[in-house]
């Protein structure tokens, strides 16, 4: 018996566990992978939306091969827009070929696995932490190239030709009343979330054709080691659309960790991230637009926030963890003063 660090228990010889071992040394078996055994199986912390479990594949000749496990829990999931995770695995390997650092994806999980959707890859060390990333003598470097590297991986994945994928292509003005349904479901009245949304129908920017977009860019999904980043984690929200939405959800300041005067992510300014960004794109960048979607990703993680409870009153995920994000929406209406006010136009339509 072993405990993962969320404190779940897995019994990795006998019951779930053993079950879910089988079906991981069957599905790399597909890939080619000759899988004596698997050891270790532990769920890790973290991951809201998806179930991340590491384990180590035993080869019958003698090697060990550390490995992910990324599943979709069970239950529905409400207003869910994963693009799910066959897709997910898809949309890796593709920007994995233009130069974006992943994890390679080994193999997805089918139906006849009995196991639920997901797909095993390749375990990258590394730091995730971000308060530790922000703070850390060790990560010093990583912070000093952290503008440069996120504004070229971000323009490597917008310039990746997705159209022959069955992604979701979102329309902001759609997004928005979306996320008004949502808000209104919460059936808990939020003036500034109400202006917010007013002002944002009021300045929808001009979209030009719509291109890969990561969707959840921001420190918490990225690995760093020393150096800097290492790999880009959790695509499950990727889709087609604006680009400039990965730049302003990456400046929210939830994602700062206190490190308010540093927008991007905590680690760079925001004019840093933007001029590496259109260094690596070789295109300018909107600063307006940037900052609508830094609004929108404001109050859409607000509103995320607050309906939290839905997901406990349906049965879909009644952890701690969602119990203490429901406490940041009123973190977020402050962000939403600050964002609103520095327009002049927090009233404007």
């Amino acid at each position: 018996m072993t405990e993962a660090s969320d404190g779940t228990a897995v019994d990795s010889e006998g019951g779930a566990g053993k079950s879910l071992s089988l079906t991981l040394a069957k599905a790399l078996g597909r890939s080619g992978c000759d899988v004596d055994r698997i050891c270790d199986l532990r769920r890790l912390s973290g991951g809201a939306s998806q179930e991340t479990w590491a384990f180590g594949a035993h080869l019958r000749d003698g090697g060990v091969e550390q490995l992910i496990l990324r599943r979709m829990p069970q239950g529905e999931r409400p207003g869910d827009l994963s693009a799910g995770p066959e897709l997910e695995a898809q949309v890796i390997a593709l920007v994995a070929s233009a130069g974006v650092p992943v994890p390679a994806v080994r193999e997805v999980l089918r139906p006849s696995d009995g196991a639920g959707r997901g797909f095993v890859m390749n375990l990258i060390e590394g730091e995730t932490l971000a308060r530790k990333i922000i703070r850390d003598h060790a990560f010093d470097q990583a912070r000093a190239e952290f503008a440069d590297q996120a504004g070229q991986i971000l323009a490597r994945i917008h310039a990746v030709d997705a159209t022959h994928l069955a992604l979701r292509v979102s329309d902001t003005a759609e997004e928005i009343e979306d996320l008004w349904g949502k808000y209104l479901r919460s059936d808990m009245p939020r003036p500034v979330f109400e202006i917010a949304f007013r002002w944002l129908r009021s300045h929808i920017p001009d979209a030009g054709e719509p291109r890969l977009v990561h969707g959840d860019f921001r420190n918490g999904n990225l690995i760093f080691g020393p150096e800097g980043v290492r790999a880009v984690l959790d695509w499950e929200l990727t889709h087609r659309g604006d680009p400039r939405e990965d730049l302003g959800w990456l400046c929210v300041n939830s994602w700062r960790f206190g490190e308010i005067d540093k927008p991007a992510g905590g680690l760079a300014g925001r004019e840093e991230l933007l001029s590496a960004y259109e260094r690596a794109s070789g295109r300018a960048v909107d600063r307006v637009g940037v900052h609508f979607w830094e609004v929108l990703g404001t109050l859409r993680w607000g509103v995320m926030c607050a309906s939290m409870v839905e997901w406990i009153d349906n049965g879909s995920d009644a952890s701690i963890e969602r119990c203490m994000i429901a406490r940041r929406a009123s973190e977020t209406e402050i962000d939403l003063m600050r964002l609103l006010s520095s327009t002049g136009t927090a009233h404007a339509g």
